[in-house]
């Protein structure tokens, strides 16, 4: 796996081979990457840890996650990994839950140069599923699972959710520059000096052009997976993590 493509400005180069295209793998990149991101601050990249103990430890904390057997049962990782997540995951969070406000200060620390806040927010409600306002180690893992283990629908079904706002089903041109401008707004102006105001909104253009396959103003779940498997860089951006972990 490339070691640019985790850096702390991931897509950065593929605007400058193409921004058309670029724009296209930018959203699925940087998707994943945050997520990485995530596994970073918690310090779970690496599975090198011998001493895991054989059960989940679970005292002083307020919600507790599922049974280890029904995650393995419900995701694509062993027992040995979850309990490596579980691990981390609590000693960052040690309610058992994450909040929207630790989303954006976790983000403002892996882009000091931008305002992640907007994107961040996007994201967390993406991981919230049941909308309830935190999330929860179950909520965690099970997306870290499709993004990193999925399937290639699992994957761009996760991605288009995100870009779904307001969760009707669709996306519309609105919602997309919304996602993109957060995208923009995270990686700060010092990123892209040389962009122009308005080329998030070109990019934009191009790219639900390319989607809204009957021009009626909205992408559906099936243009959206239709545009992107027929999209190479995108299916190569959706490969680049299956060995993360």
């Amino acid at each position: 796996m490339p070691a640019r493509v985790l850096l702390a400005h991931p897509g950065s180069e593929m605007l400058t081979e193409g921004e058309s295209e670029g724009l296209q793998t930018l959203g699925i990149v940087v998707v994943v990457c945050s997520s990485l991101k995530l596994l970073h601050y918690l310090g779970l990249i690496d599975l090198s840890d011998d001493k895991i103990e054989d059960e989940l430890e679970m005292t002083m904390v307020c919600h507790r996650p599922e049974g280890l057997e029904q995650l393995e049962a419900q995701t694509n990782f062993t027992k040995r990994e979850l309990q490596v997540l579980y691990r981390g995951f609590k000693n960052e969070c040690p309610s058992g839950v994450v909040n929207e406000e630790t989303f954006k200060q976790i983000y403002a620390q892996f882009f000091p140069h931008g305002d992640a806040s907007t994107y961040a927010h996007y994201l967390f409600n993406a991981f919230d599923t049941t909308q309830t306002g935190s999330v929860k180690f179950e909520d965690f893992v099970s997306a870290l699972s499709i993004l990193l283990r999925g399937t290639v629908h699992e994957k761009l079904r996760w991605t288009f959710n995100l870009y779904d706002i307001n969760k009707d089903g669709y996306i519309n041109k609105e919602e997309m520059m919304d996602i993109v401008k957060a995208i923009y707004d995270m990686m700060g102006k010092y990123t892209y000096p040389v962009l122009k105001e308005d080329t998030p909104r070109q990019h934009v253009d191009v790219f639900f052009q390319k989607m809204d396959k009957n021009k009626d103003g909205i992408v559906t779940l099936d243009e959206f997976l239709e545009s992107c498997q027929e999209d190479d860089n995108i299916m190569k951006s959706l490969q680049l993590f299956q060995n993360v972990m």
